[in-house]
């Protein structure tokens, strides 16, 4: 298939299909394959940037971080948010980098999800974020565990 496809057309093939087998190998280049470490060595490249500068300003030790670079450790939810901030996210690449890495996307009926997703789609920083997160009583980013992670 040359044609790039969406998400909701891949589903509409996917409903009409009566042999699966054929479908997935129909449509192979439209399943995902990317891992949440050669997304972000990926980000770097596009953005000329170092995984040093991400990992501070995410605010995550500086061990750790490359682990989650190099793919030997798999970030939480609350990490891939920090990851987010740091790269300057907005709403839509925050839901695309959770989904990448496996983590349940942010759901605005959630107070403390609505407050990340407000903080994204106005480019706040992630110091921003925590004192509007703290402010509302909601456990900050990285922070507290909570049942989400």
């Amino acid at each position: 298939m040359d044609k790039q496809l969406s998400t909701e057309e891949l589903l509409v093939l996917l409903f009409k299909e009566n042999e699966p087998g054929e479908f997935f190998k129909e449509n192979e280049p439209a399943f995902l394959t990317l891992s949440f470490a050669e997304y972000l060595d990926m980000w770097c490249k596009k953005h000329l940037e170092v995984p040093e500068h991400v990992i501070l300003r995410a605010n995550l030790d500086k061990s750790y971080g490359h682990q989650l670079f190099s793919g030997k450790r798999n970030p939480s939810r609350d990490t891939v948010l920090q990851l987010s901030f740091a790269m300057n996210a907005d709403y839509k690449q925050a839901q695309e980098m959770l989904r990448i890495a496996g983590k349940s996307q942010l759901y605005p009926r959630i107070k403390r999800d609505a407050a990340i997703i407000y903080c994204l789609n106005n480019h706040k920083t992630l110091v921003d974020s925590q004192i509007l997160l703290d402010d509302l009583g909601l456990p900050l980013i990285g922070g507290k565990k909570n049942e989400r992670d």
